[in-house]
């Protein structure tokens, strides 16, 4: 099986994600809705062969000890991707996600013009927020692009995963993977500021460490950005107490008024 033809077909197509699993054919993402490529199910142990394809020698013994695996491929003239190889039902199955590199501008996602200047800011705490699918990340993506198209400095991220490959421009843009480039958020953030960062982007916020962390970039002279799963401005607030204790409450809401330039929903 070539893999190479499969993740053409899948960047032809405008695919987001492609599935390799024993018993049913390959499978793609369009749009949120999964489509088959041909009717043939995959034999067991060809996405075991596939996988262990792409894998360099020392990464084979470390997927069958730790069972899950994650690794960048670039496909040249086809593009990047994110793969994830894991065991299920005793056989190695792959998840492989496109790394988008055409960003789509502010003017074209018909957004405010005011995000060009909440992203131009020199400080300060930017969440956007939103159920899964609604564009949170497409959002962050223009925006970082505005800011590297027309300003100097170092930008930042953190993400699991990459969903946007951005090029250096004005700024030099450097993109962390967790899994692949750090071991987790907590890690990332604890030596981001070792890093001279200007623009810190934080792919999700999803605990206490890391929303703290947040506040504490927008207080230090950062601009940071983030996601945050909530439907509007009043929810997010209450999830972002949520995190804290009650007697932090207080302190939490004056540094929110003090650093928080806007929710985006």
């Amino acid at each position: 099986m070539d893999i190479g033809y499969f993740l053409k077909l899948m960047m032809d197509r405008g695919a987001s994600d492609m599935f390799l699993s024993t018993g049913t054919p390959v499978h793609i993402k369009i749009e949120g809705r999964l489509a088959a490529l041909g009717t043939s199910p995959l034999p067991s142990g060809m996405v075991k062969k596939i996988a262990y394809s792409l894998m360099d020698e020392g990464s084979v013994p470390k997927f069958e000890r730790e069972l899950e695996y994650n690794m960048a491929l670039a496909v040249k003239d086809v593009g990047r991707f994110r793969v994830n190889v894991f065991k299920q039902r005793g056989e190695v199955a792959l998840v492989i996600r496109a790394i988008k590199s055409d960003i789509p501008s502010i003017e074209e996602l018909l957004l405010p013009q005011i995000y060009k200047k909440l992203i131009m800011e020199p400080r300060g705490l930017i969440l956007v927020v939103g159920a899964t699918g609604s564009g949170k990340s497409t959002t962050l993506a223009s925006m970082i692009d505005y800011r590297n198209t027309n300003s100097a400095g170092h930008i930042l991220t953190i993400e699991d995963p990459i969903e946007f490959l951005h090029k250096h421009k004005k700024s030099i843009v450097n993109q962390r993977e967790v899994g692949l480039d750090t071991h987790s958020y907590h890690e990332a953030l604890k030596n981001a500021m070792r890093e001279a960062p200007d623009v810190i982007l934080i792919g999700e916020i999803r605990d206490t460490d890391t929303m703290d962390a947040a506040i504490g970039f927008s207080e230090t002279g950062h601009i940071c950005l983030a996601t945050l799963h909530s439907n509007n401005a009043d929810q997010t607030i209450e999830r972002i107490l949520n995190f804290f204790p009650e007697a932090a409450h207080k302190n939490i809401l004056m540094n929110l008024a003090l650093n928080l330039k806007a929710i985006i929903s």
